[in-house]
C-alpha cells in the first residue's frame, strides 16, 4: 500500500485538532437544533412529562461522573479505535475487541439512519419552497456524496466546516429560546418545565430514553486523541466542555418550549405540530426568512452529524485494520491527506447499501430507517460507555499515579453502576422510541443489534487469542506518551503496565 500515490501506511496526521475542534465534532455529533427540532418535540409528545427539560441537567450529570474516569484514562491511552483501546486496556483484549464490534454497529447504525432524516426533511423543504419534487433517497444520495467526500480530506477542514454549521444553528436554537422567554403562554414565564416534581412523575423513562439519544456523540472525542494537540489533555477538555454544553443548552431550550406552549400544552402541541412548534414559532415572531433560514440550518444539522459520525467510523476501521483485528488495508490512509481513506469508503459503501435497501422496499425514511437505527444505536453507545466505566476501575486498578480516588476508581464505579441502570430503563422503554404501530418484535430485535454485534466481537477477540497470539499482543497497544510506536511493535512500557492483559 505505502507505493500507491493515494495510499499509504503513514497513519493519522498528528498535532492538526485542538480542543476546540474536538468540542465541534463531538456537539456537532449530537446535532442540537436537530435534538430540539426532532428530539425534544417527540419526547414531550410520547413521554407527556412536563418537566422533561430537567432530564437533561440529571443524564448530563450521569455523564460528568463517567467523563471523570474516562478523562484520567485519556491521558494515557490514544488510540483511534478509542473506547476499544480502553476496553482491552482494562478488561482486556478480547474485551476491548467485543467494544469495538458494539461501536461499529452504533455508530455506523445512527450515520446511517440519518440519511433518512435528511433525505426526508430536504425533500419536503425542496417541494414546498422551490416545487422541486423528488424521492427522499436522492437528497440522501446527494448528502451521501458530500460526506464521503470530506470524509477523505483534510481532518481539520472537516473541522472547520463543522465548526461554521455547529455555530449557526447554534444561533438559530438560541432566537427560538429568546423568542419563548420574551412572548410566554398566558404573559408568565413559568418553572414548571423544569420541575423535579413533575419530572419523576409518569413518563420518566420515556425521558431518559429521548435524552440519552440526545447526547449520542458526546463521547467520541477520543476518536480523535491520535491526530490532537496534546493527547494528555486535548480530550479530557473537549469532553467535560461537551457534556456541560449540550446538557445545559438542551435543558435550557427545551424548557423554552414550555414557556412558549404552556407546561400543560407541549405535550399537545408537540405531537400536532413536531419540528412545527418551533419553525412556526420563528415564523410567527422573527418572520419568514429567518424561518427558512432556520429550516435550512435544520438539514445542515443532520449533515454535521452525519460527517462526525462518518469520521468516528472511519477511525475504528483504520485502528482496527492496523492492528489487523481486522483486514490490515483498513489501516491504510491518504498519503495526500492522512485520512483514514480505507475505512472511510468502506463505511460509505455501507451506508448506501442500507439507505438504498430501505429505499427500494418501500420503507419510511423517518419512522423506519432513522427511529429504528437511532434507537439501535442509542443502546449500542450506552452499553459501550458502561464497559469503559469499567475499564477504567481495571486499568488503574495496579498501576501507580497522581490521580485520585475519585478519579480512578469511586467515580468510574459510580458511573458504570449509574450507566447500567439508564440502560436497564431504556431497555424497558425501547418501545416509546418507536412508532405505535411497529412490529412488537423490533422491540426486542433491535436493541439486540448492538448487542450480538459485542458478542460476535467477544468470539472474535477469543479466536484471535488462540490463533493469532502476535495480533492479540497489539490489540489496543499504546505506549506511556499515549502515541502507537511505528510499525505496531508492543511497546516495552506498555508491556509492563498491560502485562496482565496479554493473557
Amino acid at each position: 500500500m505505502s507505493s500507491d500515490p493515494f495510499f499509504s501506511d503513514g497513519g493519522l496526521r498528528r498535532g492538526r485538532l485542538g480542543t476546540a475542534h474536538l468540542v465541534f465534532f463531538t456537539v456537532a455529533a449530537s446535532a442540537p437544533l436537530t435534538v430540539l427540532g426532532g428530539g425534544v418535540t417527540t419526547m414531550y409528545a410520547v413521554s407527556g412529562n412536563i418537566g422533561a427539560a430537567l432530564g437533561y441537567v440529571l443524564l448530563a450529570a450521569v455523564l460528568g461522573i463517567f467523563a471523570t474516569g474516562y478523562a484520567a484514562m485519556s491521558r494515557y491511552v490514544a488510540n483511534a479505535g478509542a473506547f476499544y483501546a480502553y476496553i482491552a486496556n482494562g478488561l482486556g483484549r478480547a474485551g476491548g475487541v467485543a467494544g469495538s464490534a458494539v461501536a461499529l454497529a452504533a455508530y455506523n447504525a445512527i450515520q446511517i439512519g440519518l440519511y433518512g432524516l435528511l433525505g426526508s426533511i430536504v425533500a419536503d423543504f425542496m417541494s414546498v419552497k422551490a416545487g422541486i419534487t423528488l424521492d427522499w433517497w436522492v437528497w440522501a444520495l446527494l448528502a451521501w456524496i458530500f460526506v464521503g467526500l470530506l470524509g477523505v480530506l483534510r481532518i481539520d477542514l472537516n473541522a472547520t466546516v463543522l465548526a461554521v454549521l455547529l455555530i449557526l444553528e447554534c444561533v438559530a436554537v438560541l432566537i427560538f429560546d429568546l423568542i419563548a422567554f420574551a412572548n410566554p403562554a398566558d404573559g408568565v414565564v413559568t418553572t414548571a418545565g423544569i420541575s423535579p416534581g413533575h419530572l419523576f412523575g409518569a413518563g420518566f423513562g420515556a425521558v431518559l430514553a429521548f435524552t440519552i439519544a440526545s447526547f449520542t456523540g458526546f463521547e467520541s472525542g477520543a476518536i480523535y486523541s491520535e491526530e490532537v494537540k496534546d493527547p494528555r489533555r486535548t480530550v479530557a477538555r473537549a469532553t467535560y466542555i461537551a457534556v456541560a454544553f449540550t446538557g445545559l443548552f438542551y435543558a435550557f431550550s427545551a424548557w423554552a418550549l414550555t414557556v412558549l406552549t404552556g407546561p400543560e400544552n407541549a405535550p399537545q402541541a408537540s405531537g400536532e405540530a413536531g419540528p412545527g412548534v418551533i419553525f412556526g414559532a420563528l415564523d410567527q415572531y422573527a418572520g419568514t426568512v429567518i424561518a427558512d433560514i432556520a429550516n435550512v440550518l435544520f438539514i445542515t444539522s443532520v449533515l454535521a452529524a452525519l460527517l462526525s459520525f462518518h469520521n468516528g467510523v472511519a477511525r475504528y476501521l483504520f485502528a482496527l485494520g492496523r492492528e489487523q483485528v481486522l483486514p490490515r488495508m483498513l489501516g491504510a490512509t491518504s498519503s495526500r491527506t492522512g485520512a483514514p481513506i480505507a475505512g472511510s469508503l468502506v463505511q460509505s459503501v455501507l451506508a448506501v447499501v442500507v439507505f438504498l435497501a430501505f429505499a427500494t422496499t418501500g420503507r419510511d425514511p423517518v419512522i423506519d430507517l432513522f427511529t429504528w437505527l437511532s434507537g439501535a444505536a442509542a443502546v449500542g453507545v450506552v452499553l459501550l460507555m458502561t464497559l469503559t466505566s469499567a475499564s477504567v476501575v481495571g486499568f488503574f486498578r495496579n498501576r501507580p499515579g497522581p490521580e485520585s480516588a475519585w478519579q480512578r476508581l469511586i467515580a468510574p464505579m459510580l458511573g458504570t453502576i449509574l450507566l447500567a441502570v439508564v440502560l436497564l430503563v431504556l431497555l424497558f422503554n425501547f418501545d416509546a422510541l418507536l412508532a405505535p404501530d411497529t412490529a412488537g418484535y423490533l422491540k426486542w430485535l433491535l436493541p439486540a443489534i448492538p448487542v450480538v454485534a459485542g458478542v460476535l466481537g467477544l468470539i472474535w477477540g477469543l479466536v484471535l487469542r488462540s490463533s493469532r497470539p502476535d495480533t492479540y499482543r497489539r490489540i489496543g497497544q499504546v505506549t506511556e506518551e499515549g502515541l502507537h510506536e511505528p510499525g505496531l511493535h508492543p511497546a516495552p512500557e506498555a508491556d509492563r503496565w498491560a502485562g496482565a492483559q496479554h493473557r
